[in-house]
């Protein structure tokens, strides 16, 4: 819960709260919960209090140091990993009218510089939040924002229209199985590769036309069975030997979107023109996203969800085989 400010021998203690901290880079020891200050509301922002908060696949090497000043900004510390939670308003700041204290939001932002949302609380800029649509859990909406929105963000540079053939691979994952859901829903014919068979059952199951193990089946025979002249385009959210090598099956008109940060790249360019790019999170995408979640069935797929005292449980979880995303319960 949000802390006051206590009076202590003459002066006003800073307010406190709850989070998961590091206090330098390293492995999953590193991590630690403790009280730290509460962090302040900007006339532009909001104060989430926190319900769940989404543990990205990415949140390993951000706490290894990978991301050390790869945005321009210098890490500080404590660091505060989370880069998508759902909750409720906690405050406003005073140039904020679209929301109230109380509303269920959900919300994509990134650690640095004010600190992510494996805490009580977290404050980002109001544009980047968004209210939770009403059929969507709070658990779900705490894991769904960036990878939701890199997902639609992808399909936006492909430009498909209805009957299109689309790969998504990775379909299993957590950008993945998001994406094979956005692109049904404009009439996108999608084949998926999956990982292992809950994999292949969940792509299948969210609305892929196809879906195949990319552990163990031929990908490529299967997407010219698909497609047999050849897909009109992909997204690649797992980089790799295998999904180079699948890239083939992509038109030499086609293109490929493929978002920053996913690795490997390729080592050979494909034919198809590759376009790399980051996630739109502005108060306009997250309009759209809300308005095709309001009118179809989409889901996100949480494997598993961790109590905040087990987080190093959790990032250790994110090394072993699951599909979906990993949620932390925080509040």
């Amino acid at each position: 819960m949000e802390r006051r400010a206590e009076r202590t021998a003459g002066a006003i203690a800073v307010p406190q709260t709850n989070a998961v901290v590091l206090d330098r880079f390293g492995g999953v020891d590193e991590l630690s919960s403790r009280r730290i200050p509460l962090p302040e509301v900007g006339d532009d922002d909001v104060r989430i209090r926190v319900e769940f908060a989404g543990i990205g696949s990415w949140d390993a090497g951000e706490r290894e140091g990978g991301y050390d000043g790869v945005f321009g900004v210098a890490s500080t510390f404590p660091y505060v990993l989370g880069w998508d939670a759902a909750g409720t308003v906690a405050a406003v700041g005073r140039n904020v009218t679209r929301f109230n204290v109380g509303d269920r939001v959900y919300a994509a932002t990134m650690p640095v510089p004010r600190g992510g949302f494996y805490a009580e609380y977290g404050v980002v800029e109001a544009e980047f939040v968004a209210r939770v649509p009403d059929r969507v859990p709070t658990e779900q909406a705490g894991a769904m924002a960036w990878d939701a929105l890199t997902a639609l963000s992808g399909l936006d540079l492909l430009g498909l229209g209805p009957d299109a053939t689309l790969m998504v691979f990775g379909a299993s994952g957590g950008i993945g199985h998001m994406a094979v859901q956005l692109a049904r829903h404009s009439g996108i014919r999608v084949f998926a590769v999956a990982s292992g068979d809950d994999g292949v059952a969940l792509a299948r199951r969210l609305g892929a036309d196809a879906a195949v193990d990319g552990r163990k089946d031929d990908v490529l025979a299967a997407a010219f069975q698909f497609a047999p002249g050849g897909l009109d385009a992909a997204l690649v959210t797992v980089g790799g030997e295998t999904a180079e090598r699948s890239l083939r099956a992509i038109k030499n008109s086609g293109r490929i979107a493929w978002p920053n940060g996913v690795l490997p790249v390729p080592v050979t360019s494909p034919d198809a023109t590759v376009s790399y790019y980051d996630g739109d999170r502005s108060r306009t995408a997250t309009d759209r996203l809300n308005a095709i979640i309001e009118a179809s069935s989409f889901e996100v797929h949480v494997a598993r969800t961790f109590p905040m005292e087990r987080v190093k449980d959790a990032h250790r979880a994110l090394s072993d085989h699951y599909v979906g995303k990993l949620a932390l319960k925080v509040g």
